[in-house]
């Protein structure tokens, strides 16, 4: 059918209009419309070309969700997405400067290009011939995944770029991330619906990202930023970074606008203290600033370390604090029957999670706090990763009244209430008893009802003895339901007796019964940590068996004899005595035998030689494939010895992501230093 010349024209006149207003939005941060008229802009040109079919691939309206895709096809990163190596202060960016000057044998100062560093996910873009040919993840630097469904969603990314005539090809790597306030719209959305809340704008983006069904991602409005190109052919690019981010923009790809460039390491530490201070004013998350080596023809004679570029650095943010209100304290029972207080909050979204309790850790704690339930406090995470309440907030230097206030003859007052430790256990109401300084803990022991799901739990759990589907849930439900008193229990289970439990069927039952059945054949490395003996971890129960060799010969022993084994103290040595002194415990393990726990023996493997025997590892970092806790135990397996510091006797450093002063004394001591793809590549040699 013909197609009007108006026809022709509107569609030309729209496409052009949702570019250039993409365009403002998300390069230049100065939209002219408000969303419901890009809205309304986009809908009349998807009308338009479904109805005198003219949806051309790469134009605006092919970024639409489409049907799921099966599974996520691996991509091959021809160049390396690095990582970077991390820096926490002023000294430290100094000395990487230190290094580059040393590296290039140049006393002049360089131009570095710095930015914000955004907590999202890392993504490359490849455009071939202009058209966006694939997008996918950064993985494990080497191949990623293709998400390219899902990217096409993000209506701000661009489907085509003007990248001139003849063959080309570009790939952007950049940032995908959710803003503050798409996040807060995205929440009140799902609470209007009825619908569990998302947890933290970084998550939420890394699972957008990663579903099948890409008309799922549509309906989140993620954003990105571009932080760097790779593969560039026949593509004329400027030979230095901040010219090639304007090069980004003018072809209407997202860069961040609080980008700039900075000569020296002085002005680019003022610039990470400027972006510090408006960092909570910014729409997105951040938890740094990024600073690169602004030449191109300097970036290659640096060239790069194992696993990051020696030309970059992240400069990390001190960990985020927030105040909040505890609204509550709880007293939690642990698998050893240790009380613990726990302070419920207001929710607060803190370090790029949303805060809603947080453990107090002991009494002397809550006395040292002087902390009260209705207090307003500081919570920080630490570390990035814990959450810990640092300190009160004095009422008049209160810097936000809760619901809890009330207005007395014109002054705000709050209602605070002592904490007080229970006199007896929240769970089974048996006394609490006073254990050392510190502690305290429910006298009932296995019978407590908590300490007897804590420990099937620990029992079960991966570490452990590894019982796939006896999660969290399904141990309590078990219990209470009387199906099981203790461990042993576990292996009397059928499934008949529990397909028709909440959350089970005929299938998971079948399944949960195999995976109980397979949990039979172990290791006694991993069953000693299974028996939950107070100390006992990992490396420790690892060292236990290399000294010992038999189970029988770990029964047998007293505590003079275990404090002979190696890292094993006083302390530790009475916790695994007086286990193996009570005879209910003796009796547990016996039970677990004669249901067909079992190992192979380790006498023959004690006397064989270790093929790391004699040197000495330090991780740092995170380890994001294989935990530390679990690297730790194959070292000290393999016949290493783990530190925690770095010295001149160190051998060998495995480095992963938040690495700090530990990895940057390996490279001045010039230590062999491994990132975790290396380290796990080094294990599997030694197999």
């Amino acid at each position: 059918m013909a197609i009007p010349d108006n026809i022709k024209r509107d569609v030309i006149w729209l496409r052009q209009q949702i570019a250039h207003h993409n365009h403002l939005y998300h390069s230049l941060d100065s939209p002219e419309i408000p969303d419901a008229d890009f809205d309304a802009l986009l809908a009349r040109l998807e009308r338009l070309e479904s109805e005198y079919s003219l949806a051309i691939l790469g134009l605006p309206t092919q970024g639409v969700g489409s049907a799921p895709v099966s599974k996520f096809a691996k991509v091959n990163h021809e160049l390396a997405m690095l990582s970077l190596d991390k820096v926490f202060n002023e000294k430290d960016l100094i000395d990487f400067e230190n290094r580059i000057a040393k590296r290039l044998d140049t006393d002049e100062r360089l131009d570095y290009s710095c930015e914000p560093k955004v907590d999202g996910v890392a993504v490359s873009l490849l455009y071939r011939n202009g058209v966006l040919e694939r997008a996918a993840t950064r993985g494990d630097g080497v191949v990623g995944e293709d998400i390219t469904h899902n990217v096409k969603t993000m209506r701000y990314i661009p489907l085509r770029v003007d990248l001139g005539e003849g063959d080309s090809l570009l790939e952007v790597r950049g940032e995908i991330f959710l803003g503050k306030e798409g996040f807060r719209q995205l929440n009140i959305r799902a609470e209007q619906e009825g619908k569990k809340t998302f947890v933290n704008p970084r998550n939420t983006a890394a699972g957008a990202i990663r579903q099948l069904d890409s008309r799922i991602t549509s309906k989140i409005p993620l954003q990105m930023y571009c932080y760097s190109v790779g593969l560039v052919r026949g593509v004329e690019l400027p030979n230095d970074l901040s010219s090639i981010f304007d090069k980004l923009a003018s072809l209407n790809l997202p860069v961040n606008p609080h980008r700039a460039k900075k000569h020296g390491m002085k002005n680019c530490f003022a610039y990470c203290l400027e972006l510090l201070a408006k960092r909570d004013s910014l729409e997105y998350e951040i938890d740094g600033a990024v600073i690169k080596v602004n030449d191109l023809d300097a970036q290659e004679a640096l060239g790069v370390n194992t696993r990051s570029p020696r030309w970059a650095m992240a400069y990390k943010f001190p960990a985020e604090e927030k105040s909040t209100v505890v609204l509550d304290v709880e007293f939690q029972v642990g698998r050893t029957g240790t009380i613990t207080p726990v302070a419920r909050l207001e929710p607060v979204f803190v370090g790029g999670v949303t805060v809603s309790n947080t453990t107090l850790h002991n009494m002397d704690e809550v006395q040292r706090l002087n902390l009260r339930i209705g207090d307003r406090v500081v919570v920080r995470r630490a570390g990035d990763v814990i959450p810990k309440i640092v300190k009160v907030i004095e009422f008049k230097n209160n810097p936000a009244i809760n619901s809890s206030d009330k207005k007395v003859k014109g002054k705000i007052k709050r209602k605070t209430k002592k904490i007080i430790m229970p006199l007896s256990c929240p769970v089974c109401d048996s006394p609490i008893e006073k254990n050392g300084e510190v502690l305290f803990r429910c006298s009932a022991g296995i019978v407590c009802p908590a300490q007897r799901k804590e420990a099937i739990k620990h029992y079960a759990s991966r570490t452990a003895m590894d019982i796939e589907g006896l999660g969290d849930k399904l141990v309590e439900i078990l219990v209470d339901e009387n199906l099981i008193e203790s461990v042993a229990d576990i292996y009397q289970l059928s499934a008949e007796k529990i397909s028709n439990l909440d959350r089970m069927g005929v299938k998971s039952a079948a399944n949960l019964i195999a995976s109980i059945d397979e949990s039979k054949r172990t290791t006694l490395p991993k069953f000693l940590l299974a028996l939950g003996i107070r100390e006992v971890g990992e490396a420790t129960a690892l060292s236990l068996v290399n000294y010992y060799g038999s189970l029988e010969k770990l029964i047998a022993s007293e505590v003079v004899s275990l404090e002979k084994v190696p890292d094993i103290g006083p302390v530790v040595a009475e916790h695994i005595h007086r286990f193996f002194a009570n005879r209910d415990n003796l009796a547990l393990i016996e039970k677990l035998q004669l249901h067909g726990v079992n190992w192979h023996k380790a006498g023959v493997e004690v006397s064989t030689p270790k093929p790391l025997a004699g040197q000495t590892f330090v991780l740092t970092g995170t380890l994001e494939i294989m935990p530390r806790n679990h690297a730790k135990a194959k070292l000290i397996d393999l016949g290493a010895k783990v530190s925690g510091s770095v010295s001149k006797n160190t051998d060998c450093v495995v480095a992963g992501p938040g690495a700090g002063s530990k990895l940057s004394k390996a490279k001045e001591l010039e230590l062999k230093i491994l990132d975790e793809k290396d380290f796990l590549a080094f294990l599997d040699d030694l197999n």
